[in-house]
Formats: C-alpha cells, structure tokens, sequence
C-alpha cells in the first residue's frame, strides 16, 4: 500500500516552475530519501506533503487523503521536522515535549506516558531537565524527532535533519533516525544534499534536478547503475573516461568489458574511483598530482593523457606513490560490466 503517493505534481511560482509533473509512490513502513542540488524540488515536495504549500495542479495523497482539500484529516498522521526547530527560550525539555503533547490533544496519563516513551526512543531521558536553547544541535533535531513522535504519526516528514552537524554528529543521529524508523515501522520521507546520507539511511532514493525526478532506485543500484550522466555525477564521485565500441563491448583503460548505453550515442564510461587501479611504474604515461589519505582509502589524483582522473585505493593496500611517481592506471580486473553516458 502506498502511504504516500504524488499524481503530476507541479508547483509554479510565476514563471518558475520548483515542481514539475512529479509522480511517486512510497509504500507504508518504507524510507524513502530525496535528493538533488539547490533549487531540484525536494523541499518543495515536502512542504506541499506537510501541507504547507497548494500545489499549483497534479494531486498529492497522504494515507488516501488528498493535500489541499483534506488538510485537517492529513495533519494528525504526520510528523514534520523542519530544518530549524525554532527558538524556546527557558522551557525545559521535558516542558516541551509536554506541551507539544497538549497541542497533539494527549493529556493526563496518556500525556505523561507519551513523553516517557518519545524520551526512551530518541535516547534523551537524562535530558529531561535541560534548557532547549541550551542543547547541541544535534540534541535539538534528536529532540524535533521525539516531540513529532508523540502522537505516533504513521508518516514522518524530514527536511534536512542532519544539516549544520559536524560529521561525527551526523553519523550518529543519522543511525539513530534509521534505528527509530525500523524499532516503530513508521513511513519516512527525508530531504537532503548529502548524497551519503541517503544512501545510508533509505530503502530507495529519488534523484531531482530542475522539479524534475531523474530516477528512483535502491541505494545500491542508484550508485552502480545511474540512468543518466546527472545522476551519475551527482550521487558520488565519477570518471568520465572516453571508451571505445569493441564488438558488442566497450575498451576502456586497456581492458573490454560489457556497456550499457544510458542514451543513444553515449560513448563515456562512468567510472567510480574505487573501480581504477593504480599500478607504480618508471615506464608508465600516467603521472600522479596529488595524494589524499582519506583513513581508510587513499585517494589519488592521476594525469592521464591530459585529462584528470580520481582513484580511491584501499590504505591497506595502496602501493605509496607519491606526488610526481609514474604511474600505469587500469580498471580493475573485478569490474564486469560499466555505464555509459553522454558527454
């Protein structure tokens, strides 16, 4: 069953279209992740689904109820989480909670039981007396989460919730948002830029750009198989390397391998820096320009017959080329099949 679903849904602002014919379906206990770059749609869509913005036409559906005609029947099964919490000067978390819980119409025992809960979930019980101004960042999206589940949505609307974190931050409420949205089942829909956010946390990811949804696949499939060069340069880093027709294959880095086509006439492969190999030879005509450790992967910058190339090396086994080596690169002997896109 689709929780939420989207039929040609557009917004125009004037002559600007932000959404353009957008059709979507996100099945019921799924977590679905939006991304694009500035201006794609993806927080449009989501104020639109909250029921914030009128679309200009098409129709958006929240559990069977239409956006715009039963706003009052939607409002109760979602929770939003903004970007910005807002400003709650000398309330204490518990205070919030509670009187966002009065607001949701919990009151008495059922109030008191509510916030108990939302406070054991999120990981905030020792926060309970803690001024809300006074908390982190990231303890105040870990607190938007826990206030919008206190009326046990059966939707969570997310718009960039991990935005202005440091990394260490990120990745832990990033994992805390995934283990809250299994442990209780709830649909999610999220919004953000950072593409490895989503890839981490979604079942399935919708790529946008200019209002319009590029393709929709699971995380892995959308990072091994994009359908156009957009989404091939936007989700991850790629290489985009001329490659020569071969019989029904494709000669790419001095190895034939089967290609598939994302348009007609696409004769660059998209080829991930984790899919290159670097060889150190005296003799070779590639040249390294720059060394990266990255911890666990070693990145390499690679002049290869005057274009640039990118090789991310497992550290364990990156073979200490240095600034200036000569170098061979290669595409690994692992690598059975490649994309190929438009330039």
């Amino acid at each position: 069953m689709a929780m939420i679903e989207t039929v040609n849904l557009t917004k125009k602002y004037g002559e600007l279209t932000a959404l353009d014919n957008l059709n979507l379906k996100i099945e019921q206990g799924s977590c679905f992740g939006f991304i694009g770059p500035n201006g794609a749609g993806t927080t449009t869509t989501i104020k639109i689904l909250a029921t914030l913005l009128k679309p200009s036409w098409g129709e958006a559906r929240i559990d069977g109820k239409t956006v715009g005609y039963q706003n009052a029947l939607i409002r109760p099964v979602i929770g939003y989480v903004p970007d910005f919490m807002g400003a709650y000067d000398d309330m204490l978390v518990q205070e919030y909670l509670e009187f966002f819980a009065s607001c949701y119409g919990i009151h008495g025992d059922a109030r008191r039981k509510a916030v108990a809960e939302v406070l054991e979930l999120t990981d905030l019980t020792g926060k309970t007396v803690s001024e809300v101004n006074g908390l982190s960042r990231g303890m105040q999206q870990r607190l938007s989460v826990a206030r919008v589940l206190l009326h046990d949505p059966k939707v969570l609307l997310l718009d960039e919730p991990l935005s202005a974190l440091d990394a260490k931050v990120r990745d832990s409420l990033r994992e805390e948002i995934r283990r809250v949205q299994r442990e209780i089942g709830v649909t999610t829909l999220f919004v953000t830029h950072d593409q490895h956010e989503a890839l981490a946390i979604a079942d399935r990811v919708g790529v946008m750009s200019h209002g319009r949804l590029e393709q929709i696949d699971p995380p892995r499939s959308l990072y091994e198989q994009p359908d156009s060069a957009f989404v091939a340069g936007f989700v991850g880093t790629v290489n985009r390397i001329p490659a020569e027709a071969d019989g029904d294959r494709w000669r790419v880095l001095n190895r034939s391998v089967p290609g598939t086509p994302t348009a007609p006439g696409a004769t660059l492969a998209a080829i991930r820096p984790e899919h290159i190999a670097v060889d150190v030879d005296a003799s070779g005509n590639d040249t390294v320009r720059e060394v990266v450790f990255l911890g666990p992967l070693t990145r390499l910058t690679v002049d290869h017959g005057g274009s640039t190339l990118i090789a991310d090396l497992l550290t364990s086994e990156f073979g200490g080329a240095a600034m200036g080596d000569r170098v061979r690169v290669r595409l690994r002997d692992d690598v059975d099949e490649i994309v190929l896109i438009e330039d």
